[in-house]
């Protein structure tokens, strides 16, 4: 047994609720509790600060359906370090190695809060941006992989003659030989800035930094360097934290999205993984990103209208002083999906499509105009938003 130790911590304790599948789930749960902090036989442990205050502790189980049971599980705001990777480690490090365990719920105290930025815009600056106060937000992405830089910047103009807010690089786009990052990016500038003085809009261009580990920072840099309007990571590969350090960083201070390519597996089986709302909405609003890019249910994806609400309602609601984030539905979004989009989603949500603009002989800046017009007819249509 290990000697006794003494220290002092200040009470504060962060909550996760999980959904457990299965038989046992309250010894489940408090093996989990163990697992998530000490990672030790908790017998060995003597009745001291360690087994006061370390070791998670289950506050409550109660069933959810036939066979699942939500426990909620606090754990001493100290041993999250107040950093986003221990904070992940905590919430779901170990366990989201075993089957039939789910991260359903964060609760976080404003101890924890406090050491979080969160995004440096949110909806409120995002709006501001782009000079649009109340209708939906626009957005689309240059592809498909293949094209040279010439022809996705004349892609991009058309987009902005269409009056799209945000013109994002596929996340395909890296680094490769058909359009290099350093090729494409002025000649994608040119474009939209000339069509903005041209039109009087005020479309952005997100560049995708899709770079590896070495050359990331460079890469970023450098892009801000030649006037990029935001950034997009991908942080199932450069990471959550990553995100948010640049996101944080006021040499940058530049809008984030975020793109959810690599994460799909915390959350498409329902036993196991992160909750959407957790994962798309809470993590992301700690990682500091400004809009948080997902599939929509309608789309080519499998993603339910329960789980894309989840994600719009954690994307705004109560986190302390971090700032609601835009939603960002996409993934094979056509113009007949904007009625049951505004139905779910509202005015705060900002569209994402592509392939869509594409597909008709009115052209795309025609059919970009097409979408806005519907969507915010849409909007105007509810009358109890009025």
């Amino acid at each position: 047994m290990l000697e006794k130790t003494h220290f002092d911590v200040s009470g504060d304790r962060f909550a996760v609720t999980y959904r457990i599948t299965g038989d046992d789930a309250v010894k489940r749960a408090e093996q989990l509790a163990v697992e998530q902090t000490i990672e030790f036989p908790a017998h060995l442990v003597p009745d001291d600060s360690i087994r006061e205050h370390i070791i998670g502790q289950v506050e409550s189980t109660s069933p959810d359906a036939a066979d699942t049971t939500l426990a909620k599980v606090t754990y001493a705001a100290e041993s999250s370090a107040y950093a986003l990777p221990q904070l992940l480690n905590v919430v779901f490090g170990n366990t989201s190695l075993q089957p039939g365990i789910r991260v359903t719920d964060i609760e976080l105290p404003t101890s924890v809060l406090s050491h979080f930025r969160g995004p440096r815009f949110g909806r409120d600056g995002l709006r501001e941006r782009v000079g649009e106060p109340r209708y939906p937000l626009f957005c689309t992405a240059l592809k498909p992989m293949g094209l040279d830089s010439r022809r996705l910047a004349g892609q991009a103009a058309e987009y902005a003659e269409g009056g799209f807010h945000f013109v994002k690089d596929d996340h395909g786009l890296a680094d490769q030989p058909m359009a290099p990052l350093r090729e494409r990016v002025p000649p994608i500038l040119e474009a939209i800035n000339s069509t903005n003085v041209r039109t009087g809009g005020n479309t952005l261009y997100i560049p995708a930094m899709n770079s590896p580990a070495e050359r990331l920072e460079e890469d970023v840099r450098w892009v801000v360097e030649q006037g990029a309007g935001g950034l997009m990571f991908l942080p199932g590969f450069c990471g959550l934290d990553a995100m948010r350090r640049f996101a944080e960083d006021d040499d940058i201070a530049l809008p984030i999205l975020a793109h959810p390519a690599m994460l799909g597996s915390f959350v498409t089986a329902a036993d196991n993984g992160i909750g959407h709302g957790v994962l798309f909405g809470t993590l992301m609003r700690l990682a500091a990103a400004d809009a948080t890019i997902y599939p929509n249910f309608g789309g080519r994806f499998s993603f339910s209208e329960k789980a894309c609400a989840d994600i719009a309602n954690a994307s705004a609601s109560e986190l302390g002083h971090i700032k609601p984030i835009f939603p960002s539905p996409g993934g094979g979004m056509r113009f007949d999906n904007v009625p049951d989009m505004i139905r779910v989603y509202g005015a705060d949500v900002m569209f994402l499509i592509g392939g869509a603009l594409h597909d008709g002989e009115e052209g795309v800046t025609a059919r970009c105009r097409m979408l806005i017009d519907s969507v915010r007819q849409a909007v105007d249509a509810r009358s109890d938003w009025q």
